[in-house]
């Protein structure tokens, strides 16, 4: 409301300093054409505002900087060409106009060049060798849209096994949102879940969301920029999709991967051991029975399937590894002694 406010006042002060300038060079039917110019002028810096708003400060700075370069290097430039003769004259081109145009120029080349460059920019230590208390490299971790919906990473944080500056990149905030107000009711749920993980992620202890504005507008698709932005930040990218994880691995970019830390923490059971689960349907092969520990892991029961909605203890026969998971093979054992 307030900076509704503040547009407005800027309007009504543009077309009314129009007014007043056209007035009084020219009376009272042209000064209309002051006040539409005011009111253009305003909405003009308006819009140059907002697009501001977007830019990081270090960008603005650059930009600025680099204006100032290039404006400096204009009036330089127009001082030297005074000493030649024909334009001193002012017989070949008047050197007014010449100055013009190497400002333009020159303004235009620094503001650009300056802005672009201003992003790989970085401030020299002091001193090359590390001191005492010095504070060390910062540890981007880089997360993708997949790992955000899935929400188990604010899980991690939460238990303190991850800590430092969480990057979140603003095109894979808009990702999210896009999602969130897909007009698909699943894709607007996961959304809407990935947005409210970020909201309680801000609210951890140990962790600092950072969200960059850095985007590779060469570059399509979101994994491909997130691939290019953990190779300018030297960080590592946080996911659980399968193809950004080769991807990413083929490119050098280290990858910490949520579903390869879920079965990394997943209970070691070898043969001969025993375990107590509770069987909940039937197998695909006769007589089998099928049971889930904690984790999801899938336990096949030899023999279990007359024991079905109740709590057994088996021995475990055999573990196999696949790239669905982990499957555990196991016996009942004390058969007949099942409890509801």
């Amino acid at each position: 409301m307030f900076q509704l406010l503040i547009r407005l006042l800027l309007i009504i002060a543009c077309a009314a300093s129009g007014y007043f300038i056209v007035q009084s060079y020219h009376g009272f039917p042209l000064s209309l054409i002051g006040v539409v110019a005011g009111f253009l002028m305003a909405l003009f810096v308006i819009q140059m505002e907002q697009a501001i708003r977007k830019l990081s400060l270090r960008v603005i700075f650059g930009g600025v900087t680099g204006t100032v370069v290039g404006l400096l290097m204009a009036f330089l430039f127009a001082y030297g060409l005074r000493f030649i003769p024909a334009i001193e004259k002012q017989e070949v081109i008047p050197f007014v106009y010449i100055y013009v145009l190497l400002t333009f120029i020159l303004g235009y080349l620094g503001l650009v060049l300056g802005s672009k460059k201003a992003e790989e920019f970085e401030f020299p230590s002091s001193s090359s060798s590390p001191k005492a208390g010095a504070k060390a490299p910062v540890d981007y971790k880089i997360m993708d849209t997949s790992v955000i919906i899935d929400g188990r990473i604010a899980d991690v944080c939460d238990t303190g096994f991850l800590e430092g500056v969480l990057v979140v990149p603003r095109f894979v905030l808009d990702e999210l949102q896009q999602i969130a107000d897909s007009s698909d009711s699943l894709k607007r749920s996961r959304g809407r879940r990935g947005l409210d993980v970020l909201n309680r992620m801000q609210k951890s202890a140990g962790i600092r969301i950072d969200v960059t504005d850095h985007d590779f507008p060469k570059l399509k698709g979101v994994d491909a920029k997130l691939v290019a932005l953990a190779k300018k930040k030297n960080g590592r990218i946080i996911t659980n999709d399968y193809n950004l994880n080769k991807v990413a691995e083929i490119q050098g970019i280290r990858i910490l991967n949520v579903n390869e830390l879920a079965n990394a923490l997943k209970p070691v059971v070898l043969p001969g051991e025993s375990i107590t689960v509770k069987i909940i349907k039937e197998g695909k092969e006769p007589g089998q029975g099928v049971a889930y520990l904690d984790d999801g892991t899938m336990v096949v029961v030899d023999n279990g399937n007359q024991y079905i909605g109740k709590t057994v203890q088996t021995t475990v026969t055999s573990v196999l590894q696949t790239t669905a998971g982990r499957m555990i093979f196991s016996g009942v054992k004390n058969a007949g002694h099942g409890e509801e």
